[in-house]
């Protein structure tokens, strides 16, 4: 291509966004090259998948562990329960991370099929977006997060950490409560740390996750379904 083609090119112009169009119309090298790259794509999306799959399930592995241990025993201390708690953050923070990989690929799986595919399907609906050539060669050019931290930790407490967070809780209270002797501060206390200032601790942890999890945002992650979309699929008129 020469310099003044390149010059020229304009990736927002119609003929140049809608190339799922051109896609059907006719077999192009683009359209060849765009659908391996899709391919690519959400081979990239389920790995991440699997990898978010992998720390959900050591995570449930070792609530059940702590609980199962927790109450085999009378003599069992309460504070195993809280030591499940940590490691369960851990696997938290490591989700939250691999949640924030697994979206930059979601993503720009999405761009493909909302612009691309979509518009092949259905040239006369245009494209979503009109600059997305562009985005998406800028984003494999410099690639970039799409969401903030505290949004991908708010997404995964709210789909998955935080009820397992609250059956701990749960456990622990009732561990400290109905199946101890002792008073609630005296069973609560783990080692030579007083028991007040433990229920402290929990307490404001317990606040900050659920303010974590519900405070409101702008959401930033993109193209994904949520609870509310209902469509209506193959309908029958």
């Amino acid at each position: 291509m020469s310099p003044s083609e390149t010059d020229d090119f304009d990736p927002e112009a119609p003929e140049e966004r809608e190339i799922g169009r051109e896609m059907v119309d006719q077999s192009t090298g683009l359209g060849s090259v765009m659908a391996h790259l899709y391919r690519g794509e959400m081979s990239r999306v389920t790995m991440w998948r699997q990898r978010m799959d992998e720390s959900t399930k050591w995570a449930v592995t070792v609530i059940s562990a702590v609980l199962v241990y927790a109450f085999s025993s009378s003599g069992t201390s309460p504070a195993i329960l809280l030591a499940g708690m940590v490691v369960t953050v851990v696997f938290l923070v490591i989700e939250a991370r691999r949640y924030r990989d697994y979206d930059v690929y979601r993503s720009r799986a999405r761009m493909i099929e909302e612009n691309l595919f979509a518009n092949a399907l259905d040239p006369t609906a245009g494209v979503e977006h009109y600059d997305w050539r562009e985005e998406l060669s800028d984003d494999y050019r410099h690639p970039k997060l799409k969401i903030p931290a505290r949004e991908a930790l708010g997404r995964r407490l709210r789909r998955i950490y935080l009820p397992l967070l609250v059956v701990l809780l749960v456990a622990w209270v009732f561990r400290i409560t109905a199946l101890s002797s002792s008073p609630v501060i005296e069973a609560a206390a783990v080692g030579s740390i007083p028991g007040l200032a433990v229920l402290g601790v929990v307490g404001v942890f317990c606040l900050g996750a659920v303010v974590l999890t519900f405070w409101p945002q702008n959401r930033r992650a993109k193209g994904e379904r949520t609870e509310t979309d209902l469509g209506e699929w193959k309908e029958n008129d």
